[in-house]
């Protein structure tokens, strides 16, 4: 199809029609020219078809679908594989409905755990989420279905989403939140992208040129079409002009005028209309000539993919052998979860499922001991006293109890933040009052973000299931029982209170302005730079077995940041069962680096399987940018030169083993010297140090700073004192203490500066 010579025969009126919705989820149809409509539909997790009443909050009913792990649990998987067969079964669903784009996924950056649509987003860490996104688009694009990464950019609360701004500066945004858009981007080629509601530095995403073409486009190589999220739309003629080429849904023709309007009136260059229309028939024809009218969708095969997936995102957080569970002892499980699993978060998202499976189905069909109790109501936050009873009797008469707690649909949705971190009070009610009769506590977490747990001393397990979709009960019955060995690991920092999180004091905002002050310490990169306890840090969980790790090796002892540096490392299972172990690979900087930065940042992770005795050689390969920060100064990424340490660790608070690495920059940062520059900022560069000499000689007199005086401790402190006083010294100081008259010192100056550029050269 030649979508340049269609969009030459297409009237003004019908492509303006074509850069708005047809209606909630189709694109414009042309029948005179024999243009299609294409459907795109929610979700992330699943398939949210409508068909008439149609809305973007899961309001109105859906087709029945499968509901898949959230992004919240799948990221826990740390399994690329695993979640690109996830993309796979959902691009094969959508070929089966006639489905060209699914929206998602959804990487915003958990900033905060109040986010009330932290469920659907990965993780804190950018490389983490834009591998586990990049892996979703590689498995539904696959299938010739497209996807719609969201929510670019900045889009990390749901509090005045459509109004607020997020102030955040260039380092941030680069280092955090596009980071996590990038490799996705640029790796696995989106068909689509979809921008936010809120502004960033003040102006609206759908209206920002600098993020929507110069950065997606221009830098990453971006070349689908990029739509709006459902009412984001600001200005649509500037919109249009900054890279918005669809907005979603239908303006029932308002937008569309105004950009007739526009045109005629010779304000908006026909040529950006034309773009438009061509980057959403090239996907819309991508499609229609990939269909597969032969797929079918398979609710119940789709329901075991599901049960397999969510098996491997199941973290256990805490154990001391009491899990895998005695099939001979008495069990008591309480909590309505056992028999009604909260799977999924409430929003666009929300999956009419075509089945559930319970842990209670499960269990009280394989385990010969069990009782139920459904200990609390979860539509309201009220203990009722009699089911409260009933549980801790049931529990006192157990050998151990399982309590199923977690949080309710109306503590986590899309269009609301939560108020606070902890469970509802009646389910810690009730945790404690079956603690009082019974000494062997088990508890599983149905929530889509981090909870509080006062309890967590006192409990023998935690098993963390996330919102694992409508297969979750099944998943989680087979890790209690040992029929599956959890390997998942914590995308997120388990913070023991809400205050300790680093956006806390600034996360609401004031107004419609959310300043970003923490900066890049995100997550586990402000807990570690710190030294902060973590209820349960980024990267942790626990297995049925053990993992010994040895080994670890750099291919070379230092480098230049243009080569890549190949480490490998030893994994063994050393325990009596088969499991699977996430490898971690974090990078930290130079202690003494002039660069603030993260103590270490997750820079690779392996999955593996491993059978009882067996060892495996995993491999990573790093490269420049592994080393990097953002200089704001050039725009750019920088290595700084100096040491930095190879990682392997058991999550970002356990390091196993380390290597250092002396990493070389081949790009020399250089600002104009100025009277205003100290000399410390020039005596630590070699080729200055000849120039500089003199100049240092007569200052070290100066403030006694050479220290050969006397061979005693008062002529140390002063020669100390001395260097410190000439390192943080201004150049313009030359002509206070050692009587440089100021034409000599312009000189000097400009001598410096020309020698610099040389020297670059």
């Amino acid at each position: 199809m030649n979508v340049k010579e269609l969009v030459a025969k297409m009237t003004l009126k019908e492509k303006a029609a074509m850069c708005s919705g047809a209606d909630f989820w189709h694109t414009e149809a042309v029948p005179r020219l024999g243009i299609p409509a294409s459907m795109v539909s929610d979700g992330p997790h699943g398939l949210r078809k409508q068909a008439d009443k149609a809305d973007h909050l899961g309001l109105n009913e859906s087709i029945k679908a499968v509901c898949f792990p959230a992004g919240c649990a799948t990221a826990a998987s740390f399994d690329r594989e695993l979640v690109t067969r996830l993309g796979e079964v959902i691009g094969n669903e959508c070929q089966a409905e006639g489905v060209s784009v699914v929206l998602g996924p959804a990487l915003n950056i958990k900033r905060s755990p109040l986010c009330g649509r932290n469920f659907e987003y990965y993780s804190e860490d950018p490389y983490l989420s834009s591998q586990m996104a990049g892996a979703f688009i590689k498995g539904v694009q696959s299938k010739h279905v497209g996807t719609s990464p969201k929510h670019f950019l900045a889009n990390n609360q749901e509090h005045r989403r459509m109004s607020s701004s997020s102030e955040v500066d260039e380092r941030t945004l680069r280092e955090i939140y596009l980071a996590a858009f990038e490799d996705a981007v640029k790796e696995q080629k989106p068909w689509t992208m979809m921008c936010s509601y809120n502004k960033i530095n003040g102006v609206y995403a759908a209206e920002n040129k600098e993020y929507l073409t110069h950065v997606l486009r221009d830098e990453w190589g971006f070349d689908g079409y990029v739509m709006s999220d459902w009412g984001a739309v600001n200005d649509r003629v500037p919109d249009l002009e900054a890279g918005l080429d669809l907005e979603m849904p239908s303006s029932h023709g308002t937008n569309d005028r105004l950009i007739e309007e526009a045109v005629l009136n010779g304000s908006l260059n026909e040529a950006v209309v034309d773009q438009a229309c061509e980057r959403i028939l090239n996907i819309v024809y991508r499609f229609e000539e990939n269909r597969d009218r032969n797929a079918s969708f398979d609710r119940d095969i789709d329901h075991e993919a599901a049960r397999k997936i969510a098996e491997e995102c199941v973290v256990l957080l805490k154990n001391q052998q009491i899990l895998p569970l005695n099939s001979e002892k008495k069990i008591a499980c309480i909590g309505i979860y056992a028999k009604e699993p909260r799977y999924q978060g409430g929003g666009s998202s929300h999956i009419n499922s075509s089945k559930i499976t319970s842990s209670w189905e499960v269990l009280s069909n394989s385990l010969p001991h069990v009782t139920y109790a459904q200990g609390f109501h979860d539509e309201t936050d009220q203990t009722d006293r009699k089911l409260l009873e009933e549980a801790v009797e049931n529990a006192g008469k157990a050998d151990v109890a399982v309590i199923f707690a977690g949080l309710p649909d109306s503590f986590e949705s899309e269009g609301y933040d939560r108020s606070h971190m902890r469970l509802p009070d009646c389910q810690n009610e009730l945790i404690n009052a079956v603690l009082k009769v019974q000494d062997n506590v088990v508890v599983v977490l149905h929530n889509g973000s981090p909870v509080e747990m006062p309890w967590i001393g006192e409990v023998k397990a935690v098993v963390e299931a996330y919102l694992g979709g409508q297969a979750i009960g099944g998943a989680v019955a087979d890790v209690l029982t040992g029929r599956v060995n959890p390997s998942g690991r914590l995308p997120e920092t388990f913070p023991l209170k809400l205050e300790d999180n680093p956006s806390y004091l600034f996360y609401r905002g004031e107004g419609n302005r959310v300043e970003y002050r923490e900066g890049v310490f995100v997550g586990y990169r402000y807990y570690n730079k710190k030294r902060m306890d973590a209820l349960f840090p980024f990267g942790h969980g626990l297995s049925y077995t053990e993992f010994a790790y040895s080994d670890l090796k750099l291919d070379k002892i230092s480098m230049k940041d243009t080569e890549e540096l190949l480490v490998s490392v030893e994994v063994a299972n050393i325990g009596a069962v088969p499991g699977k172990e996430v490898v971690q690979l974090y990078v930290a900087p130079p202690e003494n680096g002039e660069v603030i930065r993260p103590m270490r940042e997750l820079r690779g992770f392996e999955k593996i399987y491993l059978e009882p005795g067996e060892k495996k050689t995993v491999y990573f390969k790093l490269k420049k940018r592994d080393f990097s920060y953002w200089n704001t100064s050039v725009h750019d990424w920088q290595a700084e030169s100096g040491e930095y340490g190879v990682q392997i660790g058991k999550s970002s608070q356990q390091i196993v083993l380390e290597e250092s690495i002396f990493v070389e920059s081949t790009r020399m940062i250089y600002e104009k010297v100025t009277f205003d520059t100290i000399f410390g900022d020039l005596i630590d560069q070699e080729p200055l140090k000849e120039l500089l000499e003199p100049y240092l000689s007569k200052l070290k007199k100066q403030f006694g700073a050479s220290g050969n005086d006397a061979d005693s401790e008062s002529s140390a402190l002063t020669a100390q004192a001395g260097n410190a006083m000439i390192y943080y010294m201004p150049l313009r100081g030359l002509a206070s203490f050692t009587g440089t008259k100021r034409e000599d010192l312009e000189e000097f100056i400009n001598k410096i500066n020309l020698y610099l550029v040389d020297w670059r050269k």
